[in-house]
């Protein structure tokens, strides 16, 4: 199992989800309306790195962020 959190205005609660990789975790994660519309314009952490490669394997026990854009001052 892997964990996803949503930070910023996503609204979602922690999750645990069975996936392989990250075009598994978007394939469930875009079945999730609240989620859907921020997905294409997040960034993605695994285990607090950054990734941009959507074949990105994930195993049992990684913790996925998934980071919206935001604006500071």
């Amino acid at each position: 199992m892997v964990s996803v959190e949503f930070l910023g205005p996503i609204g979602e609660k922690k999750m645990e989800l069975d996936v392989k990789n990250l075009v598994e975790l978007k394939e469930k994660l875009n079945t999730i309306e609240s989620v859907q519309k921020w997905l294409s314009m997040s960034a993605l952490a695994i285990n607090d790195v950054l990734v941009e490669d959507i074949n990105t394997p994930l195993k049992d026990g990684d913790k996925v962020v998934i980071l919206p854009p935001v604006c500071g001052g």
